[in-house]
């Protein structure tokens, strides 16, 4: 499994279901298709229940098709999975060692957006 390195994290309550990795709003939600992502989910989470996700340095998630190493990532249309940007808001930069696969749990240094 890949690693991360967590410098913050932030406690929230699950609004709707959150899938392990999914990217989250600054309110907890589950980040819009292209749209802002403060960071990414540690757990799943059911609705009610709380959950811890890494807001700022690097943070895993799914990537939702090939990623080239160094590519800046957006939220994908699934939500629960990050893309390579296009033209949709960059949530952060993969710095895995090899291009990543659909599937894969990748390391992202989040940016702000």
């Amino acid at each position: 499994m890949q690693g991360n390195i967590k410098i913050l994290g932030r406690s929230f309550t699950a609004a709707a279901a959150i899938a392990q990795f999914q990217p989250v709003t600054a309110t907890g939600a589950a980040a819009t298709a292209a749209g802002n992502a403060i960071g990414s989910a540690d757990v799943a989470a059911a609705i009610g229940d709380r959950f811890n996700a890494t807001v700022m340095g690097t943070a895993l998630f799914v990537a939702g098709g090939s990623i080239s190493q160094g590519a800046l990532v957006e939220v994908s249309s699934t939500v629960t999975q990050v893309v390579t940007k296009s033209a949709g808001v960059a949530i952060g930069r993969y710095i895995g060692e090899a291009t990543a696969s659909a599937g894969d749990v990748i390391e992202v240094l989040l940016i702000a957006n």
